[in-house]
């Protein structure tokens, strides 16, 4: 038996007998488009027999996509009425038993997750896109790579390179685990309700080996959100505070580093930002 897709009639009944009603308050829309669903997938570059973790999988368009190619999901739902459903969904299209496992879970705060997952595909809420993506790079080393759909802005933001105008803390943090990049625009017009934003995939591979330690990533990441805190500021100034004190101290650590104090963090790569992190730890 063949996985069968969700259709928009038949979203619209689900989200009905659940009494679900999607909110742009939180960010939820539900995609209602086979298509869309199946582009996601493809550009995950899904295969069978692979383990893919979705986060936020709501009525489960996107879910059934997944598992249409064969490989089997991890789904990651906070709302426990939708978490519910979802099996059945599952089994009503086709789906073999044991390919789908359900977490009723809010996704910021899993810190386990059944099959070790190697690929991350989701729809992601706009208002936490970043601090869940975040998470599971941090918390999976076993994710390789995936495909989110975000709000434009977000994804402008995340695939940014230095010297962009969007380009700013979540770029450097997303960096640090390897390369984003914008795999897509996607119409307002295939998800319901129709949101008043614009929507675009954001594909990633994590890097072979990691950049560092742990240890490592925090002292960067706090310079990060000092520099971009501060963006106007020069980073002798912007970073004075985490680098010793004084605009002279940061200035004399930026100068070991091999950065430019007068420099601004809108203009530094991720490996500029390690490179100051070591001469802090050093």
């Amino acid at each position: 038996m063949t996985v069968s897709l969700l259709g928009a009639t038949e979203i619209r009944r689900l989200a009905a007998e659940l009494d679900v009603t999607p909110t742009k308050k939180l960010g939820q829309n539900f995609v209602v488009d086979a298509n869309t669903v199946r582009k996601i997938v493809h550009v995950g570059r899904v295969q069978a027999g692979e383990r893919v973790v979705e986060v936020g999988p709501g009525l489960g368009s996107l879910t059934l996509a997944i598992l249409e190619t064969g490989a089997s999901v991890t789904a990651v739902e906070i709302d426990h009425r939708l978490a519910a459903r979802l099996p059945q969904t599952a089994a009503d299209h086709g789906v073999p038993e044991g390919a789908l496992t359900v977490v009723d879970a809010d996704a910021l705060r899993v810190t386990e997750l059944p099959g070790d997952p190697t690929v991350l595909v989701a729809n992601l809420p706009y208002n936490v896109s970043v601090p869940v993506l975040l998470h599971f790079m941090e918390t999976f080393p076993d994710i390789r790579r995936g495909v989110v759909m975000v709000q434009a802005e977000v994804g402008e933001r995340l695939a940014a390179a230095p010297g962009s105008k969007v380009y700013g803390a979540p770029s450097v943090k997303a960096a640090w685990y390897g390369p984003w990049r914008l795999a897509g625009n996607v119409s307002r017009q295939v998800f319901w309700p129709v949101p008043n934003i614009d929507s675009v995939l954001v594909a990633f591979e994590r890097d072979p080996q990691p950049r560092g330690s742990e240890e490592l990533r925090l002292a960067t990441f706090r310079i990060v959100d000092a520099a971009f805190q501060q963006r106007r500021k020069m980073l002798r100034q912007a970073l004075a505070a985490v680098l010793g004190g004084t605009a002279a101290e940061a200035s004399a650590l930026l100068e070991r580093a091999g950065v430019a104090p007068t420099a601004r963090g809108e203009e530094l790569t991720v490996d500029d930002f390690v490179r100051i992190a070591l001469a802090l730890q050093g």
